[in-house]
């Protein structure tokens, strides 16, 4: 089954300054082509083929840039937040109509080139209304802020991590369509939160990745996918 990608493309890219003043962080310049396209060729390559963009800050822009996917080999649907921003889960509770039961969900500034299928078998197995992809960052690409011991998350928290915490989330990951039940529609809401939320009523399971992650949110973090994935294009591992 090809399952559904939402793609969380609606940030205003404040850590890139200039770079994010006319153009959407998705479409920054990144080996030769915008950041996104390298995101859908990525994965196109697994089989996922159905994706969802959740777009805010200059959604049309993107819209123009890669339309309904058909010359990418994918299919693409739009969901705006409107003239209110909604936040990551926000959007996605906007988009609900369009991911089904049980879809993933990745932040549009990441590029993780990893077997996509295990965390979904993983989360399908659980049985939890979400799944958490972590990695053991131990503070190396950015700040750890979860809890990670024995295949479980014990604690999470995006914005006042504690030092034992050396796992990051990872920017992917899967969600069952109850778990927005109690959100309101276009209404603000942060995925950190809602993340937040399962955990604590035991509905949040985890699922360990063992390779780096790539992004482009931070000045630091684009040199190095640019570096990345020049490398690749190159046929250099």
């Amino acid at each position: 089954m090809n399952w559904p990608m939402a793609i969380l493309c609606g940030g205003l890219g404040a850590r890139l300054g200039p770079l994010t003043q006319a153009t959407p962080k998705c479409l920054i310049e990144v080996a030769g082509k915008p950041f996104l396209i390298h995101q859908i060729e990525l994965l196109r390559r697994h089989q996922l083929t159905r994706l969802v963009l959740c777009a805010g800050h200059m959604g049309e822009a993107i819209q123009r840039a890669v339309g309904d996917g058909r010359s990418l080999k994918v299919s693409i649907d739009y969901v705006f937040d409107g003239p209110t921003l909604l936040g990551t889960a926000g959007a996605l509770k906007k988009a609900l109509p369009k991911l089904g039961e049980i879809f993933f969900v990745l932040y549009g500034d990441t590029y993780l080139d990893i077997d996509y299928q295990a965390p979904l078998a993983a989360m399908r197995q659980s049985g939890k209304q979400g799944l958490m992809t972590v990695f053991l960052n131990a503070g190396q690409w950015d700040q750890s802020n979860v809890l990670f011991d024995q295949g479980r998350i014990i604690r999470y928290d995006k914005r006042n991590p504690s030092p034992d915490m050396k796992h990051i989330d990872y920017g992917l990951g899967l969600l069952r369509r109850e778990a927005f039940d109690h959100l309101a529609i276009d209404q603000p809401y942060d995925l950190a939160d809602l993340y937040q939320e399962l955990l604590d009523n035991n509905q949040l399971t985890g699922y360990e990745i063992t390779r780096r992650f790539y992004e482009i949110g931070s000045p630091r973090g684009l040199e190095e996918t640019r570096a990345y994935l020049a490398s690749k294009m190159k046929g250099v591992s």
